[in-house]
């Protein structure tokens, strides 16, 4: 550890909340409550997830029964709504970097705590398919195991109890703000994973705030760093994605002086919340005009502050004209760093180039190279979509 970049304070264990934070939770909740509240008439467009992200089901069934004027109590709509949701608990994906963050502390012996506002039952079934995962947490507590949930910060501070250690050898690690408040209650250091995007502005108590579980550095909680990063770059579940090219803000050619083949966002919206806005990189093909190296950013590129989380590649290659409407496919096989602001158009434009010298140099290491030969990129296949 560079003395340049000092420790905060060493940690001797980790307490990881579950929902959002370890599982992609948000979305399933959004497609139960869809189809739920559309039986009363109502739509939910997840405008108002602020208000139940981190709660407890009580608060949250409470907070959706007042907004939406539903013709029932807050007891009525949990006993309709909870078997929906517990058919569905033990189908949630993984979010990207939980299962490595796991695997990362259990093999270095590094005890762990899983504590979330959930019942018990219901953590057990949501853990329940995602294999090794409960024989590492030394350590699991749900909401119905304390007095208060969190934002109280008891049920930490029961964690720290049954894992022997002081409140403040422990790291948290969560993504809703009634999780860090807790937290830092509790007296504990706390890495905020926001789960709402663009929200990173209201986790200011945090320790911390990450992009994703993927730029967690444990080194600077005296932990064991991850070993993974291979010439800057993270190698991932490789994902598909492709369309036609579609014109973008015109920004790319014109402003940045990069010209990048947009895809719409259209159908991909299951995808685009399963992976975390940031810079990737993989392998394209463009109709049959061949397989090229390419880096790519996902999100609302703070900079020009999209509205809309889009999707954009820039194929590592000099082609003599625009191939608009033609069918553009993509393998992401690795990462390489979150989506960050900068203070000039300048600055922005070279950390462009450096991503793309580090997706150019590499995409020529085995661990990346194999997949320019992947059945996707494959001109036979003429479904555009992903699987």
């Amino acid at each position: 550890m560079s003395l340049a970049n000092p420790l905060k304070k060493l940690a001797s264990c980790v307490i990881l909340d579950l929902d959002g934070t370890l599982l992609n939770t948000d979305g399933l909740v959004s497609e139960v409550l869809r189809g739920f509240l559309g039986k009363y008439g109502k739509q939910w467009d997840g405008r108002e997830v602020h208000k139940i992200l981190g709660k407890t089901p009580f608060e949250s069934g409470a907070a959706i029964v007042e907004d939406y004027e539903l013709p029932c109590t807050t007891s009525e709509f949990l006993s309709e709504i909870n078997p929906i949701f517990s058919e569905k608990w033990c189908n949630i994906k993984a979010l990207p970097g939980a299962n490595r963050l796991i695997k990362h502390f259990s093999s270095h012996g590094v005890p762990m705590a899983l504590a979330s506002n959930s019942p018990r039952v219901d953590i057990e079934s949501k853990i329940s398919s995602h294999q090794g995962w409960k024989e590492s947490f030394s350590v699991i507590i749900g909401g119905d195991e304390v007095t208060s949930g969190k934002p109280s910060p008891e049920i930490f501070l029961e964690a720290a109890k049954k894992l022997n250690v002081e409140p403040s050898a422990c790291l948290v690690i969560e993504d809703s703000i009634p999780g860090v408040t807790a937290g830092r209650a509790a007296e504990m250091e706390v890495v905020a994973v926001p789960s709402i995007p663009k929200q990173s502005h209201l986790y200011t108590s945090a320790d911390e705030v990450i992009n994703s579980l993927l730029d967690l550095r444990p080194e600077k909680w005296g932990l064991p760093p991850f070993e993974d990063w291979i010439e800057g770059t993270l190698s991932i579940e490789p994902w598909h994605i492709g369309g036609p090219v579609i014109k973008g803000y015109g920004r790319g050619s014109k402003v940045l002086g990069i010209p990048t083949a947009n895809l719409s966002t259209e159908g991909y919206s299951t995808l685009l919340s399963e992976h975390p806005s940031g810079v990737y990189f993989g392998w394209a093909r463009v109709s049959n005009r061949g397989v090229f190296k390419m880096v790519m950013s996902i999100g609302w590129n703070p900079y020009f502050n999209n509205t809309e989380k889009t999707i954009e590649p820039w194929l590592l290659h000099d082609f003599a004209e625009d191939f608009y409407g033609e069918d553009l496919r993509l393998v992401v096989v690795g990462y390489i760093r979150p989506e960050a602001n900068f203070p000039s158009l300048e600055s922005l434009v070279a950390k462009i180039h450096e991503d793309g010298r580090i997706a150019e140099r590499a995409l020529d290491l085995p661990l990346y190279s194999t997949y320019r030969d992947d059945p996707y990129l494959k001109p036979s296949i003429k479904d555009g979509g992903h699987f």
